[in-house]
């Protein structure tokens, strides 16, 4: 069984988002020329010098005044958080206005777009899972707008079972979570419309294909766990008043919705009391339906934890864990023994065992004790494997369920595996392998014999011979030493003028492992560097680490994404006039805090769905869940004056020569409220001086980036590309 509880929390929140998979090509045109980095020209054409101007739309301002502790801060554009109201429509078309044409008449966009889409053009495959009678697999042709969900029974040929391309004529409509019945007879999938995190649920019988019942509706940030094949829990908020995009949802919900019965009558099975709200509520069932364990969180870090016995009828519900003081999980269970993962008295987390009857902390007994690397765990086939980050690359070693090691297992290279999961009796498990150069391919593991043999691997117009990618360690600001991996072609010329993409994260407790990506190969291939440093308030070392870049420390995180930068320009991979910075959600907080810090230091900035407005962010959809890494603006006045003094959109000042900047957002976006990009963008406008454009790109019908379709993604790539080394004085391609 996976780990479903914190890591869902995560990956539901405020997960890194880059939209485009791990993956390789078969139809790929070559490579453009290798940007040749030539400055822009003092004097251009009055024909090109036309096409490039950027005249941004007249935004109105209002008097909003806040107060925090005596301090009054004004919020002109707090009306651009009404995502419902007409003139925000009016001013988002007229932003994208401005920004299409100025990207329009960049001469080689259209070079770049054709390029990425002859690289994605290839057939991608998924490792195969079973289910039933059938084996399933997830494959995408080339550029369909989302992945298809194949199956076959036995050696018998594929068919398609599930095709999201039909949910929708433009491919806004994804498919998320895709459940079985204990029996594999019956399955729930969950429907997502224009990127929103909402969700609907449908329930098909798995031979006819056919839906059984009614769709289930207003869902969000759930699992969907069956109990045997009778029905399944799910996780939902009440629908909120006014606009469900961005009005707040604080009190989440577990629910139990039996077969053949209306939603109305789903039945609540933890949380909604008005004594205690809490956020994220996950319940889950072990694979032998004996138990569901529920975890319960108020913000993104640390969790509850409860058990309820299914095989008793009308069982208590047994409390675990009372606290949220730390991460903990149930990922197996064999009869009433089960497997915890926790980082209780382990920050860099242990795995446990106890008796269900008295699973209290005092009882448990480290089967996998805690190292001086970062534990996550997965089972299958009959043994646990424990997958160590080591430098925040991957190491994995098999245990039994008496905690005896059987043996590491021998990856194909330094990069990140995942997978090593199935059912109990599975004889054959898959995991897939992928660095920053090498295409994603797929294994087969033998837990019984410890055999891994190559299953699938893609034909790339990728050479990964032609480039490479090493890790240095340099020296922030206060002398830690932080990890980066910097990528690029083989004997580059470090002379200081390569375009340098430095993408950045540093939050809530998220690891940026290696992995392969179609539009990083495309930037390689131009020539382009491309480095990942592993800041502060991530989860590679572990729970210090991570706290280390949280609240009163966050300007760690900044500290190290800086110095990351400077270590790139002082060891001439690349210079301040071809730094670009980028990073999404959290990692758009990120860039907006650096540029505004020291927007000296890159030439190019593209913060993504980002985290803007440090002041306000808690009180949109799931925001109030973040305070464990932000802290709040009421919290007290330390903390106000804190937020404060980083919050990127409170730090824009009047006249400054800011980097070219490109913010990006979706008008779905329900995580991170795309108000934060309107205001930051408009603050940036009004305030910034002409010397680099400053624009904002809004995608219509997109949300945080899960489920963005193919085109709308090659798009967006091409658009980032093209402004970037447009701004860096690429004057061709």
């Amino acid at each position: 069984m996976k780990n479903p509880i914190i890591y869902l929390i995560l990956m539901f929140l405020l997960s890194a988002c880059d939209s485009d998979v791990s993956t390789q090509n078969t139809n790929a045109a070559p490579a453009p020329t290798e940007v040749v980095a030539t400055q822009v020209e003092e004097k251009q054409s009055t024909e090109k010098q036309a096409s490039l101007e950027w005249n941004y739309p007249e935004t109105k301002t209002g008097d909003v005044v806040d107060t925090y502790f005596g301090t009054e801060v004004k919020d002109p554009y707090r009306w651009l958080e009404d995502d419902l109201a007409d003139d925000t429509a009016a001013w988002v078309k007229a932003e994208n206005k401005v920004t299409q044409k100025y990207l329009a008449n960049i001469p080689y966009k259209d070079q770049i777009k054709e390029h990425l889409t002859a690289v994605w053009n290839y057939e991608k495959v998924t490792a195969p899972f079973k289910e039933g009678d059938y084996t399933y697999f997830y494959k995408n042709d080339g550029l369909q707008n989302q992945y298809v969900v194949y199956r076959k029974k036995g050696d018998g040929p594929s068919e398609v079972f599930l095709d999201p391309n039909q949910f929708s004529e433009d491919g806004t409509v994804s498919l998320g979570q895709l459940s079985f019945s204990h029996d594999g007879s019956k399955a729930a999938y969950a429907i997502s419309e224009g990127g929103s995190d909402w969700r609907k649920v449908r329930i098909i019988d798995v031979e006819s294909k056919e839906q059984i019942e009614d769709t289930l509706v207003d869902i969000k940030f759930s699992g969907l766990s069956w109990y045997k094949n009778e029905g399944f829990y799910y996780s939902s908020y009440d629908k909120p008043e006014g606009s469900e995009l961005s009005a707040k949802t604080d009190r989440h919900k577990l629910y139990y919705h039996k077969l053949g019965t209306a939603q109305s009558d789903d039945s609540v099975v933890f949380g909604g009391t008005e004594e205690e709200k809490h956020r994220y509520v996950f319940g889950g069932v072990t694979e032998d339906s004996k138990y569901l364990y529920i975890s319960a969180a108020v913000s993104t870090n640390g969790n509850k934890l409860f058990l309820k016995d299914l095989s008793q009828k009308d069982s208590k519900l047994v409390t675990v864990l009372d606290h949220t003081d730390s991460n903990t999980s149930v990922f197996h269970n064999i009869g009433e023994q089960l497997f915890l993962m926790t980082d209780l008295d382990a920050p860099n987390k242990r795995i446990v065992t106890v008796d269900a009857k008295n699973p209290a902390p005092e009882n448990w007994k480290d089967l996998i004790a805690e190292t001086e690397h970062v534990l996550s765990a997965s089972n299958g086939g009959g043994y646990i494997f424990a997958k160590y980050m080591v430098d925040a690359v991957s190491q994995v070693k098999q245990y039994d369920y008496k905690g005896q090691m059987i043996k590491q297992v021998e990856l194909p290279g330094v990069g990140t595996a995942s997978g090593f999961s199935g059912k109990e009796d599975e004889t054959v498990l898959y995991y897939s392998f992928s660095n920053y150069i090498t295409p994603g391919s797929i294994y087969t593991y033998h837990p019984n014999t410890q055999k891994s043999d190559f299953y699938s691997k893609p034909k790339v117009n990728f050479d990964p011979e032609k480039f490479e990618s090493k890790q240095v360690f340099y020296t922030s600001k206060d002398g830690t030493q932080v990890p980066m991996i910097i990528t690029h072609k083989k004997g580059l010329n470090k002379d200081g003028n390569n375009p340098t993409i430095l993408y950045g994260y540093g939050g809530f407790n998220v690891s940026l492992t290696p992995r392969f990506s179609i539009a990083n190969a495309v930037w390689l291939e131009m020539g382009g560097v491309y480095a990942v440093p592993n800041l502060r308030g991530g989860g590679e070392y572990g729970k210090e680490w991570h706290i280390a870049g949280t609240q009163l420390q966050k300007q760690n995180v900044f500290d190290d994404f800086i110095a990351a930068g400077e270590y790139l320009i002082e060891n001439k991979f690349t210079s301040s006039d071809k730094l670009a910075v980028r990073g999404g959600s959290n990692g758009g907080l990120l860039v907006g805090a650096v540029m505004t810090q020291r927007p000296d230091l890159m030439q190019v900035a593209l913060p993504a769905v980002g985290v803007l407005d440090m002041l306000r962010y808690h009180t949109f959809t799931a925001g109030a869940g973040w305070t464990y890494d932000y802290g709040t603006a009421e919290q007290n006045e330390e903390m106000f004056k804190y937020l404060l003094g980083y919050s990127p959109l409170h730090n824009i000042k009047q006249g400054v020569d800011y980097p070219a900047t490109m913010v990006t957002t979706g008008d779905h976006d329900d995580r991170v409220v795309p108000a934060h990009s309107f205001k930051f963008a408009a603050e940036l406008q009004a305030k910034g001086s002409k010397a680099n454009p400053l624009l904002i790109r809004i995608e219509t019908d997109a949300g945080h980036g899960a489920g963005t379709p193919v085109s709308k993604t090659i798009e967006q790539y091409a658009d980032i590309y093209a402004f970037t080394l447009w701004n860096m004085g690429v004057k061709t391609l």
